[in-house]
């Protein structure tokens, strides 16, 4: 209600994403932003005009993944797994990271070791991104119950008291 109340346009932001095996699918969000034109190429960044009041609150607390739930529902998605990018993200670091395409061998999550362990939030260099697939890689090869349940507590953590890259 306070999305709506706080800024024209739907409650729910969905755009297409990378999916397991590199196949798009809609990923949902709560939108956090003013409908725009770039939404479908531009990362938020830190102070991002495009971000409204309550989109700021939504996004520092990572509530704005919540509606990904039904995605999970949907079989298009995991708890934990690499976080899904946009498909024009997908293109562009696909051809400059040799690995990248590996992150999709499995469904991706509503969190991840890459966001829990810093790697989040605007890329502003290659390294950040590749610094996200190693995680995302690392996670791959040792996923277990267990480190699934250590992701979830630091996430919601994390939700709670935030993080410098939470934007």
């Amino acid at each position: 209600m306070l999305i709506k109340l706080s800024s024209d346009g739907p409650v729910f932001f969905k755009q297409l994403r990378t999916g397991k095996d590199g196949k798009p699918f809609w990923c949902l969000k709560f939108r956090s932003m003013r409908v725009n034109a770039d939404s479908d190429k531009l990362q938020a960044k830190k102070g991002d005009a495009r971000v409204t009041k309550v989109g700021n609150f939504l996004r520092k607390s990572s509530l704005d993944e919540l509606p990904q739930f039904l995605n999970v529902l949907k079989g298009e998605m995991s708890v934990v797994g690499p976080r899904p990018h946009m498909l024009h993200h997908t293109e562009v670091y696909s051809q400059t990271i040799g690995n990248f395409m590996d992150r999709h061998a499995v469904m991706p999550g509503i969190t991840g070791l890459a966001q829990v362990s810093g790697h989040r939030g605007e890329i502003k260099e290659m390294d950040a991104m590749v610094k996200r697939v190693e995680a995302d890689i690392e996670y791959i090869k040792k996923q277990s119950l267990q480190l699934d349940v250590k992701i979830v507590l630091k996430t919601v953590r994390q939700a709670c008291f935030g993080h410098e890259n939470a934007y």
